[in-house]
């Protein structure tokens, strides 16, 4: 199972739309603009990152084949020139032999070439990794800052602030939603957050580097902590308005649901006390009675 690039753009279109549809006019709408086209070059730079570096990889297997050569080379002309018996490693002054002396001069060139290309290939094999990590680390860079960019925009969507009528101040944030659109606001931003762990996982899916999976980690746990927060949010939206729903359903409760909203508690008629209730069934007992002694 792997992740598919068209079908995280083609998601991240659609929730664009949805968003373009509720609220045309909000910053929320750009930002799901720049997301989705963060998406489509995330598809083809990950595909980018997979391949190999042809002019490294040319220029590693010349060397290869270079050292080869060389080592053969040189085993070749140390094997040619030692003609020496092997017991008489030295004579009786202690000179050694011509070809031994040759033999042991091509056997440190040839470590020294052999350490001198290893090094070589060494260094361009790590030098593609390095460019791919590079690439990688600066795409993510970005999807991290859209993260927060996104966070930056639920900070001030306060959930109490639709049911009640607060003292603001004027430097205080218009809250102009209703809790229908403040949910859906909410949860934008969340499949937001979501989708944008998914795009960075885009870039290790095919290429197994420990730094760049470190950083998509940390993105998708970034991702993941403000998804938490924002559904906390709307878990205190859907409370209050269950409660909103149940007051307004109960008249006892209305009074001390408009206290706490800050709405005016409307006034009621006083009911009357016994004893005037009393006087005014005496009274309506004997007009009835007199009229039935009229003749």
């Amino acid at each position: 199972m792997v992740l598919r690039e068209d079908r995280i753009i083609e998601t991240v279109a659609m929730i664009q739309r949805r968003i373009e549809d509720r609220f045309p006019d909000a910053g929320l709408t750009k930002l799901c603009l720049r997301l989705y086209n963060v998406a489509t070059k995330a598809a083809e730079r990950s595909v980018s990152i997979a391949k190999p570096i042809l002019w490294i990889r040319c220029t590693a297997g010349l060397l290869a084949t270079a050292l080869v050569a060389s080592v053969l080379a040189i085993a070749f002309l140390a094997v040619r020139n030692v003609n020496v018996d092997p017991t008489l490693i030295a004579d009786g002054i202690g000179q050694q032999p011509e070809g031994v002396v040759f033999w042991t001069q091509a056997l440190e060139s040839g470590l020294n070439v052999l350490i001198f290309f290893s090094i070589a290939i060494f260094f361009l094999f790590s030098l593609e990794n390095r460019i791919k990590r590079r690439r990688a680390l600066g795409a993510l860079h970005e999807l991290r800052s859209i993260a927060h960019i996104i966070d930056m925009h639920q900070l001030t969507k306060d959930p109490e602030r639709c049911f009640r009528n607060n003292n603001d101040t004027k430097h205080s944030p218009k809250q102009t939603m209703t809790p229908l659109l403040l949910n859906r606001y909410l949860d934008y931003c969340s499949e937001m957050l979501s989708l944008t762990g998914k795009i960075a996982a885009l870039y290790v899916q095919n290429f197994d580097d420990a730094d760049a999976v470190a950083a998509v980690s940390e993105i998708e746990q970034l991702t993941n902590g403000m998804s938490r927060k924002i559904w906390q949010k709307i878990m205190v939206l859907e409370q209050l308005r269950d409660a909103l729903q149940r007051t307004d359903s109960d008249p006892r409760l209305s009074a001390s649901t408009n206290s706490q909203r800050g709405l005016a508690t409307p006034v009621q008629p006083p009911a009357p006390s016994p004893q005037l209730a009393d006087s005014q069934t005496f009274r309506a007992a004997m007009a009835k009675k007199t009229d039935e002694t009229k003749p």
